[in-house]
Parts: C-alpha cells; sequence; structure tokens
C-alpha cells in the first residue's frame, strides 16, 4: 500500500529484455536509506519487488503482466521515475490509498500553465476507467496522489502545485507521453457493489430499486 506521496526521483541505469519482461537498474540515494530485498516499492506508480541492492541502486523484475499493462516498457537508460515506499504503519498519510495496480495507461493531451500552478489535461485510452473519476476526487498518475478538477467523456484534468512539480517527474512530461494510471480504490470498491446490489435486485425480480428509494426519501 502507498500513498501517492513521491519520496524520489530515481534514473534507470541499466536495462535488460526479454519479448515481455525486463529487469531495471535504478540509481536512489532516499530509497536505498532503508531498503530490503523482498520490499515492495512503486515505480511509476506501479508496484514492484525489489531483488537486489547495494548503496547507490537496486534492481527490479518487472513480469510480462506488469510489462504489457503500464508505460514501464518504455523506460531507457537515463528515463528519471518516481519512487516511492510501502507505507509505513503510524505514518501520516498525505495522499489517499494507493495499491501501486495500474488499470490502464493514458497520454497528456494538453499542458497549460496558470499562475503558480499547471494544469494537466490526461487522455483516457480506456474511457470505462473514467466511471471512477468524480470531480474533487483522486487519482494516482504515475504514483503520484493528485487531485480531478475536471473530467469529460473521455480526459480529466488535474492541476499540480510547483513542490509536485519539482518532486515528481510530471515536471519533465510533454504532450503526448504515455502515464500510468490508478483510478481510487475506494471509488472501484463502491462502483462494484452498486452493480453487485443491482444484479441481485433484478434476478431477484424486487420492486426496491432507485425510483422507490428517492420516492421514499432515501437517497
Amino acid at each position: 500500500m502507498f500513498t501517492g506521496i513521491i519520496e524520489e526521483i530515481g534514473i534507470v541505469k541499466n536495462i535488460s529484455t526479454t519479448n515481455e519482461s525486463m529487469r531495471l537498474n535504478i540509481a536512489s540515494k532516499i530509497i536505498n536509506q532503508d531498503l530490503h530485498i523482498g520490499d515492495s516499492i512503486a515505480i511509476n506508480g506501479t508496484c514492484v519487488t525489489v531483488t537486489s541492492f547495494d548503496s547507490h541502486s537496486f534492481c527490479i523484475d518487472v513480469m510480462p503482466e506488469t510489462f504489457n499493462t503500464t508505460s514501464l516498457k518504455n523506460c531507457k537508460i537515463g528515463t528519471k521515475i518516481n519512487l516511492e515506499r510501502a507505507l509505513l504503519v503510524g505514518g501520516r498519510i498525505g495522499g489517499h490509498f494507493v495499491t501501486g495496480h495500474i488499470d490502464g495507461t493514458a497520454y497528456i493531451s494538453q499542458i497549460s500553465p496558470k499562475d503558480n500552478a499547471i494544469y494537466y489535461t490526461i487522455t483516457f485510452n480506456d474511457t470505462t476507467l473514467l466511471k471512477y473519476c468524480i470531480y474533487h476526487g483522486s487519482i494516482a498518475i504515475d504514483g503520484t496522489s493528485l487531485t480531478i478538477f475536471g473530467v469529460t467523456d473521455n480526459t480529466v484534468t488535474i492541476s499540480t502545485i510547483p513542490h509536485t512539480i519539482k518532486h515528481s517527474i510530471i515536471g519533465n512530461k510533454k504532450i503526448g507521453d504515455i502515464v500510468n494510471i490508478e483510478c481510487d480504490m475506494l471509488a472501484k470498491f463502491v462502483n462494484n457493489s452498486l452493480q453487485k446490489n443491482e444484479t441481485h435486485l433484478t434476478k431477484d425480480h424486487s420492486n426496491i430499486n432507485q425510483k422507490f428509494l428517492q420516492q421514499n426519501g432515501f437517497i
């Protein structure tokens, strides 16, 4: 479990790939101060496992499922990436609950500076994910916890402050760049629960439906 508050920007030092998998060696400083083999770590929001490390870098393996569904396959030597260690129980949660399980990818379609902020419009490749996105709701983009300030049929808009731009990789992004998307876990649970409830009511031919609840003051 993560919070979406990026601890450090790492740099890809070395890459070895096969057809649908890869191993990354990543240079870091802060992360390595408290790292163990087997630790979970979020790389651009993707939960992976530390397989080896030294005082200046660590290695992770990217399996085919992760390779095919995230932006990690686009990494090159020198690529900057967001890093966050797993949530420490007892610490402050500055962002929102982030699992590190990527829902899909999207691309940056517009960048608009406004005073001390920069607005990013993110266009989704899978528009079914938009049902989990609401105005002022949370979303993790490349592992960074951000607030949604606009939603359309195929986009969300987020705003970044100078601190976020400085301490995560979003400030280096350009129009057309691919980003990893993880929608709010709570929104996914609520949506799934409502869908199951509606299916159950339909099968039971119950008279209790949304219209009934509205008429009787429940919603």
